[in-house]
């Protein structure tokens, strides 16, 4: 037998507040709160464990869950794993509803990064009440050509290359050239 998945039915993190959370994600990206449940012992290992887990909308068929763990040490992050790495990505459809989307979140009072050219997307950061990075990004109108020119030996030798000294092979640094390959990259913003 061969594991065919279909795509991916949810994921979950932690939150600090399902109310704030479930109130937060409507409010900023105006995703509906579909389904919760709550339980003093978990099903899976019958731990006793009490826990609210919600679930929104993420559009097209995605779900985003979350759990409130009253019981459980105050929640962290990794600190051994930089803030930018862990991030869940949302699409938008295009450059005006990304534009608009950075408009309301500021307007909210939420700090917003970017809009950043990733050469294939381009995006915005932030963050939610529980300390989990969000990006919301677009692909560039040339995507399929750009992604087309990194052809299946290249990525296998990037990935090699990689592997051996841990240091970035410049195959597809054309993808981020016009915001690294300035000084001030770290304060551009591509609006």
């Amino acid at each position: 037998m061969t594991i065919q998945i279909e795509k991916i039915h949810h994921v979950a993190y932690r939150c600090k507040d399902a109310k704030e959370t479930v109130e937060w994600y409507k409010k900023n990206l105006n995703m509906d709160f579909i389904l919760a449940f709550a339980e003093d012992h978990v099903p899976s290992t019958k731990a006793f464990d009490p826990y609210m887990h919600l679930f929104l909308d993420a559009g097209n068929g995605n779900v985003l869950a979350f759990f409130e763990l009253p019981t459980q040490p105050e929640m962290g992050r990794d600190e051994n794993t930089p803030k930018w790495v862990q991030h869940i990505a949302l699409k938008v459809k295009d450059r005006t509803a990304l534009i608009e989307a950075k408009a309301h979140l500021e307007e909210n009072g939420i700090d917003v990064l970017g809009i950043t050219n990733h050469g294939i997307f381009h995006s915005i950061y932030f963050f939610d009440p529980n300390g989990h990075r969000l990006e919301l990004a677009y692909d560039d109108e040339k995507a399929p050509e750009k992604i087309a020119m990194i052809t299946e030996d290249m990525k296998h030798d990037m990935l090699e290359q990689w592997s051996k000294t841990k240091r970035a092979p410049d195959h597809t640094h054309f993808l981020h050239a016009s915001e690294l390959d300035n000084n001030s990259a770290a304060a551009k913003v591509d609006a």
